[in-house]
């Protein structure tokens, strides 16, 4: 018998330590409600769910962000159904001034309407805003340039592949001076390296603008200085233009951060609703002649801002189903990583009660090994 080295002693120390830090790591996990406090724990586990977390967290942002974009369609669509309703009006006076039981002061009165008809029209394009960004303006349209400071891109489709383009034999010659029709020729070449021009180019002239659209969705729009166009009395008059370049640089529309990684977007197009763009910039109703001009482009105007909110309720609808879609990978992806990360707690609770009672005869055993030398004084008696 030894008194110097109690081995069992030592023996039952060390078993309790081990059942004591066995105890505090469960009453840490019943305390958390994790299973992975520290990265000792597990750090293949831990290195995984926070990455699974911060992709949640990411996809939450998402869901938000497509909400934002459901409220943007929704603020710029609300807008247009007031342009649509004005164009109605306006498809309303053309209409009666087309007919020949009015007098030119008729005609006048009415023309006075339109105008102010008109004048809202632009003022809803210029103002409509979303969070201090204007909607209707073109800020969120495809950008374009030219190298003729007399000539700019109106507007092109996104079927219209990003590169540069030159147009060549640009020219136009007056059908009716007095309503400002049209008939202009021009081809399309690009973009390059490639030298193949646009096929199937059909090319129509409204006013100031020319129109070119082309197989596959090819469509794009010319915005030419009304100096050009028409004389200083407002007359119309033939003209051409020397070759230019247009380089499309594929950016422009509002992009939408739909998902937790890069590149997960949704571009969203907004044409400028302009009186330019609706064709109805230099409206008129002061003669039966006009007047049958106006409807024909009045019709022209409804069918243009009717595709622009189709375009936009086909968006909507998509963020809709996006955002559905947020909401079913957030809750997946929040119960993988529940299963990696969260404990266990009827288990664990088994496990607590399971080291507690260790630990307790842990003690106790301890104790009366730390008695066990004091048996040898009985040797001394």
């Amino acid at each position: 018998m030894r008194i110097n080295y109690n081995v069992s002693a030592m023996l039952a120390n060390n078993t309790l330590t081990n059942s004591n830090n066995a105890l505090s790591k469960s009453i840490e996990r019943l305390s958390s409600g994790l299973k992975i406090n520290n990265a000792k724990d597990n750090p293949a586990g831990l290195a995984m769910g926070k990455r699974m977390n911060a992709q949640i967290v990411g996809t939450g942002v998402a869901k938000q962000n497509s909400n934002d974009g459901i409220s943007v369609i929704e603020t710029a669509d609300g807008a247009m159904n007031e342009v649509h309703d004005m164009l109605h009006r306006m498809t309303e006076l053309a209409t009666k001034a087309a007919t020949g039981t009015l007098t030119e002061e008729d005609r006048e009165i009415i023309e006075k309407e339109i105008d102010q008809l008109k004048e809202e029209i632009q003022r809803i394009a210029d103002s409509t805003q979303f969070n201090g960004q204007n909607l209707l303006d073109g800020n969120f349209d495809y950008k374009a340039y030219t190298d003729n400071n007399d000539i700019k891109v109106s507007s092109y489709g996104s079927d219209v592949q990003s590169g540069d383009y030159t147009i060549a034999g640009l020219q136009w010659s007056v059908i009716n001076a007095e309503t400002g029709s049209f008939e202009a020729n021009l081809t399309i070449t690009g973009p390059k390296p490639s030298t193949n021009p646009v096929q199937d180019l059909n090319v129509s002239m409204m006013d100031n603008y020319i129109t070119a659209t082309g197989a596959d969705g090819f469509k794009m729009v010319f915005a030419i200085d009304e100096k050009l166009v028409f004389d200083d009395d407002g007359n119309a008059k033939a003209g051409s233009a020397a070759d230019f370049n247009v380089s499309c640089t594929g950016i422009g529309p509002m992009r939408l951060q739909v998902g937790s990684n890069e590149g997960q977007v949704i571009p969203v197009e907004v044409p400028a609703i302009s009186l330019g763009n609706l064709g109805i910039a230099r409206l008129d109703v002061t003669s039966q002649e006009k007047a049958h001009d106006a409807i024909d482009r009045l019709k022209g105007a409804t069918a243009f801002l009717s595709s622009v909110r189709g375009k936009l309720g086909a968006y909507q609808n998509r963020l809709e189903s996006t955002t559905e879609n947020l909401g079913v990978v957030e809750e997946n992806m929040t119960a993988a990583y529940s299963r990696i990360m969260d404990v266990d707690m009827a288990e664990e609770m088994t496990n607590y009660s399971t080291y507690n009672v260790i630990v307790q005869a842990g003690t106790s055993v301890l104790a009366q090994a730390n008695e066990r030398p004091s048996q040898v004084l009985q040797l001394l008696q």
